[in-house]
């Protein structure tokens, strides 16, 4: 059967567009503003077109389909509608805005489906205003509108993240919350098997270890012998003096004051500022797990890239471009490609493209 050719738009470094493409999806575009994470987009999808440029300045009218079945997915810029940036949660953030560049490509476009996701927190800033508008567009553009709300650890990532998504249907179909995994992960299940790392950790390619690799982990191994990714920021001594207090699940709080005086008021710390993961349960929300001081739940050390790739389902053969601090940023930003591919192959079920 002819698979549904798909277009991802803020694509980032693709993790939206792999969930899309393990479900069964044909993506034949991409378009991504920032060079390296269009350049790790491109080396990891090298069949599809990918268009590194500010989306305003793409005419969309150039990607007429001929297919019968097209699908239009994406994540605009989803910082300033996150819980963790309050001055930003408004109508006056341009970035809360680019939602409507989606739009533009929905209509000119006209795809059978629409697909954006976001964070749970567009569901609530401004009364809703922006969640609103955006049904209300797919609405007007002729889509039935189904909202998702789903947390990663739900559907096999080892990870606390919810996002919402979108979903318009052009025929009238109205799509369900996928099924649950029957399985859950945990943080140790998903790098226990990572080569040990010291702080400042810099030789991008190792071996495993010897520890024997979970289920979970051997999906993401595949047949590979070694991976990249095995890069951890180097903290400053007093930041490691403060990592050692920290029990697994503890956080700033185990901290002593005389280790927190450059802190105005160490009070207003987010909880997850010097998290340390617990090994036997899943990831608080890797986002942009550098500056928040998320720390290995058994090294004093911050997250490597491909430990935090991990806790985000990607395979180990995924690599990402450019410094440390661009492949941060580029993992902490993905949608977890397992919770990519549970919606899309939801979608897929709804069109009757896929058995059982």
């Amino acid at each position: 059967m002819k698979k549904i050719v798909g277009m991802d738009l803020f694509a980032g470094a693709g993790g939206l567009s792999l969930g899309a493409e393990m479900a069964g999806i044909n993506v034949q575009y991409a378009i991504e503003n920032d060079f390296y994470a269009a350049k790790t987009y491109q080396k990891n999808h090298v069949h599809t077109q990918m268009i590194c440029d500010d989306i305003r300045n793409v005419d969309a009218k150039q990607f007429e389909s001929g297919d019968s079945l097209r699908i239009l997915f994406g994540g605009p810029p989803c910082q300033g509608f996150s819980s963790a940036n309050q001055k930003t949660r408004n109508q006056q953030n341009p970035q809360n805005w680019l939602f409507q560049e989606f739009m533009r490509f929905a209509e000119n476009i006209a795809p059978d489906w629409v697909v954006m996701e976001n964070v749970k927190g567009i569901v609530d800033i401004e009364q809703g205003l922006f969640s609103d508008l955006i049904e209300h567009e797919f609405c007007r553009l002729g889509y039935k509108c189904s909202r998702l709300v789903l947390s990663a650890y739900d559907y096999g990532v080892p990870q606390l993240r919810s996002r919402v998504f979108f979903i318009g249907s052009k025929n009238g179909y109205q799509v369900q919350s996928p099924e649950k995994a029957s399985y859950h992960v945990n943080v140790g299940q998903a790098i226990r098997d990572l080569p040990h790392l010291n702080n400042g950790a810099n030789i991008d390619q190792l071996s495993y270890s010897r520890r024997k690799p979970s289920l979970y982990a051997q999906k993401l191994r595949g047949d590979c012998y070694s991976c990249k990714g095995h890069l951890v920021t180097k903290s400053a001594e007093h930041i490691l003096r403060r990592y050692a207090q920290v029990p697994q699940g503890g956080n700033w709080k185990n901290i002593p004051d005389e280790l927190m005086m450059n802190y105005k008021d160490r009070t207003r710390c987010h909880t997850d500022i010097y998290k340390r993961l617990r090994a036997d349960s899943p990831a608080v929300t890797v986002g942009n797990y550098r500056k928040s001081m998320l720390i290995h739940p058994w090294e004093n050390r911050g997250l490597s890239v491909r430990e935090a790739a991990r806790l985000q389902s990607f395979p180990d053969t995924y690599d990402f471009c450019g410094s440390i601090g661009f492949q941060q940023q580029q993992v902490g930003n993905a949608v977890p490609p397992y919770l990519s591919q549970a919606v899309f192959s939801a979608i897929l079920k709804v069109e009757g493209l896929r058995n059982g």
